[in-house]
């Protein structure tokens, strides 16, 4: 996507404008009324938050209704823990449903008499071609489909097979009901669809009441005309459907029936959203469950810090597409940080440390410095740090020759430490056996003091700190991109494990913390100093030992021109 894209605005937005001219035309004669109908076989991901704010935003716009409705009609995958789960990813990103939660398994009866009305009115019958041979009869893009053998049976003996379906007298799979429509269709989804399977399998909601289940194409548009839908609001794979779902409501005649409209489907670089993908990631192990940080899942990016507020701003900005549209997750990345930086408290955390000892420091002595909770926010106020004799910096800001340009700490050189005072390096101590250097003897100067007005002589470097005596032992995460590939993979491309990242995570044990963590809460976030924005992991932590997970580094690689 274009990054010099603005906001877009409403009159920019197609779907807003299609819907405006086909209301002001009096295309219903009751009020707006969306839904958004995922299948409860998983967990929802980014993109279904964009097909979640579409058909929010558009009830909102026309003071109409939003409706969550499971599309449960495939007993052999679906399951209350996903229906559990979808509901609270929902609420948690703000688009809450309300009462109007349904489920497409509570209208089994009204779907089957549907399916027995287009068989008396010989638009549909019972096939017992096998799903091989329904396959074959279909034809091609470039070759037209055979009629089934059994597509000219009686409306009487379709009806006495389908009841017979429906009373479990045939096993899995030897029959279909399928819609008579047009096996020379160009488009293939119309020739003869199967709008109805034999499933010997409990449903989770049903029990055992039924072995016959509808198809999604046919189960929709009869559920959309039930609650009353207005706009079937699809991601754009679902345009070469839509004259089925026309076909299935012109033949029920039903009265001003629910229209369907596509959007674009979004992509993010980097990530893959497939099902199939993510399930292979889980059940093989090579991540740490369906809200593992890395993955593209709601529960994976709230785990990981991604705020709803965040998620939302995104989605608004990308704002409506027409097409599949992939955006750099860098974007996504953006609006995290704009959401963040004014509201979470930046504390010093040390993920690899190195000892320092100030000589000329009291031994026994301890001061509470007051270093301010947030340099844009003032309203976040101060806390109290404690300082003492011994310190941990990180490693990394020290160097014993350093090139030109290194503006932290040196041998024979002064730093501030954020918060605190100017220290000197004056020795640098080293392990015999390995030359490694493993302490620091410095001097501080205490007329230096942050926050005394002191303006003598500067220094071109602050780094951050922690007190030995009083640091907290923390667990860091830090999360790259799952993903080698900057493309996203093709769904074709066989094993997709072959491009993960094998650094997408590297796990820092035992990180110096300054004491104000210590009763951190599940999924708070903070800044720490220098390092990015991080959140207290709701699934690791326990109440021995926080563990943090790196949401995104300070630096934004987004560019808004």
């Amino acid at each position: 996507m274009n990054n010099e894209k603005e906001h877009q605005t409403e009159s920019d937005n197609f779907l807003f404008k299609l819907i405006s001219e086909e209301l002001e035309a009096s295309a219903f004669g009751r009020d707006m009324c969306t839904r958004f109908p995922p299948e409860p076989n998983g967990y929802l991901h980014i993109g279904s938050a964009y097909a979640i704010h579409t058909n929010y935003t558009i009830a909102q716009r026309f003071n109409g209704t939003f409706h969550l409705r499971f599309d449960d009609t495939n007993p052999l995958k679906e399951d209350i823990e996903y229906v559990n789960a979808i509901i609270e990813d929902i609420k948690w990103l703000g688009y809450d449903p309300g009462n109007h939660i349904y489920y497409g398994s509570d209208y089994s009866d009204e779907i089957y008499n549907a399916a027995v009305t287009l068989i008396k009115f010989g638009k549909a019958y019972v096939c017992d071609l096998t799903p091989e041979q329904v396959t074959d009869y279909r034809g091609t893009l470039t070759e037209r489909g055979r009629n089934s053998p059994y597509r000219n049976r009686s409306v009487e003996e379709n009806i006495e097979l389908i009841t017979k379906m429906k009373n479990g007298d045939y096993p899995t799979a030897s029959k279909v009901v399928r819609a008579k429509i047009d096996m020379g269709s160009p488009n293939v989804n119309l020739r003869d669809p199967i709008i109805y399977r034999i499933i010997h399998a409990e449903h989770y909601r049903t029990g055992k009441d039924w072995c016959i289940y509808p198809m999604y194409d046919f189960a929709h548009p009869i559920q959309d005309a039930i609650e009353g839908i207005t706009y079937s609001l699809c991601s754009i794979e679902f345009k070469d459907h839509r004259p089925l779902y026309d076909w299935v409501l012109k033949e029920l005649e039903l009265p001003e029936p629910p229209r369907q409209r596509e959007f674009g489907r979004l992509s993010l670089t980097g990530v893959v959203t497939s099902k199939r993908f993510l399930r292979q990631l889980v059940e093989g192990g090579y991540v740490d469950g369906w809200d593992d940080p890395r993955l593209p899942t709601l529960r994976g990016l709230r785990r990981r810090g991604y705020t709803p507020e965040s998620i939302r701003s995104f989605i608004e900005e990308i704002g409506s597409i027409r097409t599949q549209s992939t955006v750099d997750i860098a974007m996504l990345d953006h609006s995290l940080r704009q959401d963040l930086k004014a509201q979470t408290i930046s504390v010093m955390a040390v993920l690899q440390p190195l000892k320092v000892v100030i000589t000329n420091y009291p031994e026994d002595d301890m001061e509470l410095l007051m270093i301010e909770n947030n340099s844009e926010n003032e309203a976040l106020g101060k806390r109290e740090v404690p300082f003492s004799k011994v310190i941990y910096i990180e490693r990394e800001d020290f160097m014993e020759h350093p090139p030109k340009g290194f503006h932290r700490l040196s041998l024979n050189t002064e730093v501030r430490l954020k918060g605190a005072y100017f220290i000197r390096c004056e020795e640098v101590i080293k392990d015999p056996d390995t030359e490694e250097i493993i302490e620091l003897r410095c001097t501080y100067d205490p007329i230096t003091k942050s926050g005394t007005g002191y303006t003598g002589r500067k220094v071109k470097g602050t780094i951050h700190w922690v007190s030995s005596a009083h640091a907290n032992k923390s667990d860091i995460y830090l999360y790259e991109k799952l993903l080698l590939e900057k493309d996203n993979p093709k769904e074709d491309s066989g094993d997709w494990t072959d491009a993960i990242n094998p650094d997408s995570l590297v796990i820092v044990k035992n990180g110096w913390m300054e004491p104000f963590v210590q009763h951190a809460r599940p999924e708070q976030k903070f800044q720490f100093f220098r390092h990015g924005y991080f959140c207290v992991d709701s699934k690791l932590t326990t109440g021995d030992k926080l563990v943090f997970n790196r949401i995104v580094p300070l630096k934004d690689t987004w560019n808004k021109r």
